[in-house]
């Protein structure tokens, strides 16, 4: 067969049980092993206490009112309490919704509205991020309500109960005002239910029930809200670990935010599924905090985007730590150079670091390199699909399927593939077909082996260290600029970051604006992350016969004037 398709069967079967229903097998197998070390909380927790917590957590959700297909949404960096929320909403059927813990006001108020997330847990506050005041300015009515009985605008109407918590001392955790409840609150009210009660619940569930949120660009557009089911991420991150040899004797160091399917599928789900011991390295990346969390606690595996493992390279004390215990670990996110994998295997230890590909749609891993691949392998591709899925490479016009070489757009299927975008039929149709096949977006080529290489994207997204970013949300921010009569956002290649973002303006006539007044325009509005580093004042953009803008064209000509390749 000469066409760019190719299966992957497995001698290991599909796991065929809730994510609930194989931890418990876990935790029975290797009950004093720890289960996850929380170094900024200063906690740690054996897979027995674990899952006393997950299951305390779980019966006080069914007492305030939750149960199976409840959207309960977490707004929240790194933490113990995010994992028991992760847990504990799987354990009674629940839909965890992850929200990006850079969100503004205005990027949270789109999540919880896209999905109707129906119950919210959310930390005080991060760095510059005061979580409730952007609670209390988007819902005033948070300070005359009942945490019993929330009453808001017809915006937020599914939202029933708000939680908030402290991960330095969850237990006595401040309320801010009459409209939250607190974790304390939630841990007394599981008191109500018993344990036979929380079992039966458990015992309903189907491994095909929707299970967890995550946001994603889709194909276009504002972020969509991906539904994953018990089935799609446990199997993913049981046959992930697979991959990386990895078992109750490993250590996996994580710097991953949680609300990313890197975090909650390849990190979390990852260790829980074959009894591996989650490492919180940090509550937000830090290089330094991560370097000290391989050496004390002897990490044996490290996740990451290349921008983590760069600065971690960089940084200063570098040479202080004992990183000889690491061996294996999922780079993923962004393009990895061969000066950087070179480093990582040979200065950091990781001399079996595989390189992932995958997108959220897919729960997200699709392609992994293999332990013994070779740094040509690990490096020009991203390996092949993992058991038991499908790929395949097909004319973008045509859809027919391509000669073994020959570029074309990407597509998957398997067991794998989301049950869809909440709420959104028609998104869905576009990137799901009738057959079942995942349209990526992304231009790449197969070889005899089914070894990929991806050269391009169909979609706008930019990926910038990790994070999708997706211009038209930045361009419809930059609309609103009384000076700005039109914009263009695209990406531009970044050594460090993999790509940057470059903004294009044109103003109105007679109207003059700088650099500085324009990134003054989005702080506080949009993500830190999506505020763009290059802005360029222009009086025209380059066009098609039929006035559509050309990025590529942008991006080419920026690339030649900047010098960037």
């Amino acid at each position: 067969m000469d066409k760019s398709y190719f299966h992957r069967g497995g001698e290991t079967p599909l796991l065929g049980s809730t994510i609930s229903e194989h931890f418990a097998t876990i935790a029975s197998k290797f009950p004093d092993n720890e289960a996850v070390i929380s170094r900024q909380q200063n906690r740690r927790l054996t897979y027995s206490a674990f899952s006393k917590e997950i299951d305390r957590v779980a019966k006080g959700l069914l007492a305030v009112g939750f149960g199976r297909e409840d959207r309960i949404g977490i707004w929240s960096t790194n933490n113990i309490e995010w994992l028991l929320l992760q847990m504990a909403t799987a354990r009674i059927g629940a839909v965890l919704v992850n929200i990006n813990p850079a969100y503004r006001i205005k990027e949270l108020a789109y999540a919880l509205k896209r999905s109707e997330v129906q119950g919210l847990f959310v930390i005080p506050s991060f760095r510059s991020s005061n979580y409730i005041d952007m609670l209390l300015e988007l819902m005033p009515q948070l300070n005359t309500s009942s945490s019993h009985d929330l009453d808001l605008n017809e915006e937020f109407k599914h939202l029933r109960r708000l939680f908030i918590y402290d991960p330095s001392d969850p237990e006595h955790t401040k309320c801010p005002a009459s409209g939250f409840g607190t974790w304390q609150d939630l841990l007394q009210a599981s008191e109500n239910i018993s344990q036979q009660e929380l079992e039966e619940i458990s015992a309903s569930l189907d491994m095909d029930d929707a299970i967890n949120i995550e946001y994603t660009s889709g194909t276009t557009g504002f972020p969509k809200a991906v539904v994953l089911t018990h089935h799609n991420i446990l199997n993913n991150a049981y046959f992930s670990a697979e991959a990386m040899g990895l078992d109750e004797t490993d250590r996996l160091c994580v710097p991953v935010p949680f609300y990313h399917c890197f975090g909650i599928v390849l990190a979390n789900l990852l260790c829980f599924s074959v009894g591996s011991t989650l490492v919180i390295a940090c509550e937000h990346f830090e290089p330094l905090a991560v370097l000290q969390a391989i050496h004390e606690e002897r990490c044996t595996a490290i996740h990451g985007v290349p921008t983590m493992f760069i600065a971690q390279l960089e940084h200063p004390r570098f040479s202080e730590f004992d990183l000889s215990s690491l061996r294996t670990g999922i780079m993923a996110g962004a393009p990895c150079s061969p000066v950087l994998m070179k480093k990582v295997m040979e200065l950091m230890h990781c001399k079996e670091i595989l390189i992932g590909y995958g997108e959220t749609e897919a729960a997200p891993l699709t392609h992994l390199t293999l332990r013994h691949d070779t740094l040509e392998h690990r490096i020009e591709t991203v390996g092949m699909n993992l058991p038991h899925q499908e790929v395949k490479v097909v004319d973008v016009d045509s859809k027919q399927i391509v000669p073994y070489g020959e570029v074309g757009e990407v597509c998957f299927r398997g067991y794998h593939i989301m049950l869809g975008y909440y709420g959104d039929e028609e998104a869905t149709a576009k990137t799901v077909d009738k057959n079942g096949w995942l349209y990526s977006g992304d231009l790449g080529t197969m070889d005899e082996k089914g070894y990929l290489r991806i050269t391009g994207r169909l979609k706008d997204m930019i990926i910038r260290g990790g994070e999708n970013i997706y211009p038209r949300e930045i361009e419809d921010h930059l609309y609103t600029h009384p000076k700005i009569a039109d914009v263009a956002v695209f990406g531009v290649p970044d050594e460090y970051f993999g790509e940057e973002i470059m903004a294009w303006i044109e103003l109105h006539e007679g109207e003059e604006a700088t650099e500085d007044e324009i990134r003054s325009f989005c702080k506080g509005q949009i993500a830190h992350f999506k505020i763009p580093k290059f802005i360029w004042f222009v009086e025209e953009f380059p066009m098609t016969v039929t006035g559509k803008i050309q990025k590529f064209r942008m991006r080419e000509i920026a690339m030649e004037k900047m010098g960037l390749s």
